[in-house]
This record gives structure tokens, C-alpha cells and sequence, in this order.
């Protein structure tokens, strides 16, 4: 599988750990940055997840950043983007089984590297379930009218 993954400064630790067990495991990595602990936009990475994903460059995506959550609003500001923040293994699948999340993004201050790559796992190989929950994942991609 093809996976993008991004992080800030505060998680470039995180993603080099989580990028290598991916290269091990026999997935395709697309790293989007940053490289290095000088600080950057989040939102920034969040949007290159979100453009990876919509562009079909990558099938999934990992987002990460100190606290998952700025990364993980910045990726789901694209429609085609469904970033769910996630904490353990059971929330990741929940991500995928319910909502058909493309990407997680996880927060480098809040998780553990052992945690964070059961949360991987998790959310690799588990498949959507579809059926009720398609029609709420089709609602997603729409323009929000009140």
C-alpha cells in the first residue's frame, strides 16, 4: 500500500519511527515532511496529506503533529479527506470499520511509539464495513448546507 505521512517539528521523531516500521512491514512510503525539529505550520502538512490522498498519490495517510488534533483539522478542511485523531487501537478501527477514515493523525506529545504503531496497524487492516454507514461517509464528501 502507498502511504503518505507528514508531521511538524514536534512529531518528525514519530514519523521517522512510524515511516521505518511501514518501509518494514512492505508499504510504499510517501514522506511529506518535515525532516527536521525547526518549527513549521502544521496546517501545512495537513493540507499535503489531504492533496496526497484527493490526487491519488497515496491510499492512506498518516498525519501527525504535538497534539494530532491541529494536523488532523488542517486535513480534513479537504472534502475527500477523512482524518480521524485517534488514540489507540480500538478508535483507529472504529476510524476505518464506521467511517472509512483514509488517514489518522495521531499527537507526538500524547502517545507512545508502541501505541502509535498498533493505532497503524489497526487502522492498515481493517476494511470499511459500508452497508449502514455508507450513506453517512457519501454525506462527508458533501458541501455543508444548513
Amino acid at each position: 500500500m502507498r502511504i503518505a505521512i507528514a508531521a511538524d517539528h514536534a512529531a518528525v521523531s514519530l514519523k521517522a519511527t512510524i515511516a521505518d516500521w511501514l518501509r518494514q512491514a512492505g508499504h510504499e512510503v510517501l514522506d511529506l515532511g518535515t525532516h527536521d525539529d525547526a518549527s513549521v505550520d502544521y496546517p501545512d502538512y495537513g493540507y499535503a496529506i489531504a492533496e496526497a490522498l484527493a490526487d491519488g498519490r497515496a491510499e492512506r495517510g498518516i498525519a501527525l503533529c504535538g497534539s494530532g488534533i491541529g494536523i488532523a483539522i488542517a486535513a480534513n478542511r479537504h472534502p475527500l479527506c477523512r482524518c480521524a485523531l485517534v488514540a489507540e487501537p480500538l478508535s483507529a478501527r472504529l476510524a476505518r470499520t464506521h467511517n472509512d477514515a483514509n488517514a489518522i493523525a495521531m499527537g507526538a506529545r500524547l502517545i507512545g511509539e508502541t501505541m502509535a504503531i498498533a493505532c497503524v496497524e489497526a487502522f492498515l487492516f481493517t476494511e470499511f464495513e459500508g452497508g449502514r454507514h455508507q450513506h453517512r461517509v457519501d454525506k462527508l464528501a458533501k458541501e455543508f448546507t444548513a
